[in-house]
């Protein structure tokens, strides 16, 4: 038996709000100190960093949920399943549903119960839970989902990646333009086919690093209401990336059956483009070879940082054919990962 990713589907919202949008925003520091650069500037060096050109948010109508239960809807119709014989549905996410304009995060009840009540499903079997895991919590989903079904506790479990950061922003935060809205979402089953979920890795730093992302108030002073925003330390993050993912990377392909040489695609949390250029050169380097051309499809130019949702979307998207240049064929290994709050890393080994 393996156990297999048997359909996938994605929610893209239609709103595009492009790196222009910000030149009329007030940008400031961490501290409260002024930014001295123009907003042309601030947003031509922020291109040039993270890549990111536009990013998508939702309609102020919507919820994080909506988008997971459109997402979950066309993973169902994919996989050709029946959503009554769902044993889980795992949502990752990190804010809950924040209504447009709202102070504050909502879940309860949880993400999953309102995606099943959306679905319609009648079985009570079928369990529904939220994971709460930074940016790699979609992937770690399909791992514990893995586990469900190796274990014999389930058949088919539904995970999805969802998020509405566009609702958690501060606007006077420069960091405030890596972040966009997004859902995908994933059949996971049991199947006589060859290939699946071949090994994993997972490790939490949290004795340094635990806050380098957390919520903080608004970086200008003036302002003296207590909501809270995402923050994030991006160079510790950086540094810390660099360091750890590579080597989790080395460590979850030494657990597989496959070598270097058999890997055709990495798809890695969609978070900054020269930060996940610099982790796959580094993976490479550590196997003394150069990172080949084609092996890390990118969404992040037009889609944003959506968290739990960049990976599931981006297989998605290539799947069904929608990334230009990128296919990932029946038997082709691939090699998921992802870094996130927590600090969170994670990587698993996947054959198509």
């Amino acid at each position: 038996m393996s156990i297999k990713i048997t359909g996938t589907g994605s929610y893209i919202p239609s709103q595009i709000k492009k790196n222009e949008s910000f030149y009329n925003h007030e940008f400031i520091n961490l501290d409260g100190s002024s930014i001295n650069n123009t907003n042309e500037v601030i947003v031509e060096k922020f291109k040039a960093i993270t890549g990111i050109e536009e990013r998508r948010y939702i309609k102020p109508s919507l919820l994080n949920s909506d988008i997971a239960f459109f997402a979950s809807e066309k993973a169902i119709k994919d996989a050709k399943i029946d959503k009554e014989t769902l044993d889980y549905i795992i949502v990752a996410h990190n804010y809950g549903d924040v209504k447009h304009d709202s102070e504050q995060s909502d879940t309860v009840p949880s993400i999953a119960s309102r995606v099943k009540h959306l679905l319609g499903i009648k079985n009570p079997r079928c369990v529904g839970y939220d994971l709460l895991f930074g940016c790699p919590g979609w992937i770690e989903g399909v791992i514990q989902a893995k586990a469900f079904i190796a274990s014999g506790m389930a058949k088919k479990c539904l995970v999805v990646g969802t998020e509405t950061l566009s609702r958690v922003v501060d606007k006077h935060d420069r960091d405030s333009m890596i972040y966009s809205d997004g859902a995908g979402a994933v059949i996971v089953e049991a199947s006589n086919e060859e290939g699946g979920i071949n090994a994993h890795e997972t490790a939490t730093f949290a004795l340094d690093e635990a806050h380098f992302i957390y919520f903080g108030e608004t970086n200008k002073p003036e302002i003296t209401d207590k909501r809270r925003y995402i923050k994030m330390y991006g160079r510790k993050i950086y540094e810390f990336a660099l360091t750890n993912v590579p080597l989790a990377l080395k460590s979850c392909l030494e657990k597989s059956n496959y070598k270097i040489e058999d890997v055709k695609k990495i798809l890695i949390h969609q978070a900054n483009e020269k930060m996940d250029e610099a982790i796959v050169k580094r993976f490479y380097k550590l196997h003394k070879m150069e990172m080949p051309e084609g092996i890390m499809p990118m969404s992040i130019n037009t889609l944003g940082n959506s968290s739990v949702a960049t990976v599931p979307t981006l297989y998605d998207l290539i799947l069904k054919g929608e990334l230009e240049g990128h296919e990932i064929n029946k038997g082709d290994v691939i090699i998921f990962a992802g870094v996130g709050a927590g600090m969170n890393i994670n990587a698993m080994v996947y054959k198509h």
